[in-house]
Parts: structure tokens; C-alpha cells; sequence
């Protein structure tokens, strides 16, 4: 299921890459002829905002997001796996943050619209509940894949007092 899922995110990334630059490229050359179409401003903030936020998801999926280690690799074994469970319990928190706000964010702003397209201006701010939600079961999938191997440790710490 969740390789569907990372498929579909790539999809849709890729159809939304595609989709700025053909919005991007008409409103250059509309200008270029003198009659520019303005709501290809518009629509572009708002395939960024999308394409930003299913790049954020497929990082994150990816397990290839911007990340510092050097401190968290200076401690030992112990304290690097307790390290990585703070912090993925802190992205847990994040994604479940970024989803609840969001839903505030799409519900303030549902009777907006926007400048030059007959368009909500909430579905600038619809994806970030799909990031949000995306970043918890993720986090939550780490958490449980770091205490799996901290129990493992443990286990062989044990095996290796008891034959001492």
C-alpha cells in the first residue's frame, strides 16, 4: 500500500511540475506578445505551494530530507537511538501540528477568492493537511522502527551479560 501511495505522490508531483511550467511558459509568452494573461501569476503561486508540499511528502517517504547528524553521531550507541526517538517523536507531533492547523487555515479562508481566478483561496492551504498527516505516519512508522531496534539491543546486550 504504501509503495501505491509513493507512486501516486511521484505522479502527481511530476503532472504538478508539469502544470507550472506550461502556466509559467504561457504567461511569459503572453507578455512577450504584449497581452499577458494575470492569472498565470496566480495559478503558479498556487502549483508551487502544491508542488513544495508533495515534495516535502515524497522526501520525507524517501527518507531523504535535509538532516544534521554530526552531533547525534558523536553519541554512543544508547544515546544516538534515544536521540533519533526524540526527534521522530517530535516530528509525530509536527505533522499531527501541521494537519490540525491547516484544517483552521482551510476553513478561514474557504469565502476568499482569489484575485484573478475564480478560486477559493483555501486550496492554497489544502495540502498542507496531506503533508501534515503524511510527516505523523511517518514519524509514527520511525518510532515504532526505533524502539523495534532499541528492544534488539537490548535483547542482545542480554545475550551477551548472560554468557559472561
Amino acid at each position: 500500500m504504501t509503495g501505491a501511495f509513493d507512486r501516486i505522490a511521484a505522479i502527481v508531483a511530476a503532472a504538478l511540475v508539469i502544470a507550472l511550467l506550461s502556466v509559467v511558459t504561457l504567461g511569459v509568452i503572453t507578455r512577450a506578445a504584449g497581452n499577458p494573461l494575470i492569472w498565470t501569476d496566480e495559478l503558479s503561486r498556487f502549483l508551487m505551494v502544491w508542488l513544495a508540499v508533495f515534495g516535502w511528502i515524497l522526501a520525507s517517504r524517501k527518507r531523504i530530507h535535509v538532516r544534521i547528524r554530526f552531533f547525534q553521531d558523536l553519541l554512543p550507541a544508547s544515546g544516538h537511538r534515544a536521540t533519533e526517538l526524540g526527534i521522530q517523536l517530535a516530528m509525530l507531533a509536527f505533522g499531527a501540528m501541521i494537519s490540525w492547523y491547516s484544517v483552521g487555515l482551510v476553513i478561514k479562508n474557504h469565502d476568499l477568492e482569489a484575485t484573478s481566478m475564480p478560486v477559493s483561496m483555501s486550496w492554497m492551504y489544502v495540502p498542507m493537511f496531506f503533508a501534515g498527516i503524511v510527516t505523523a505516519l511517518q514519524g509514527m512508522a520511525e518510532v515504532i522502527e526505533t524502539l523495534a531496534k532499541m528492544r534488539t539491543m537490548r535483547a542482545k546486550d542480554a545475550v551477551k551479560a548472560s554468557t559472561r
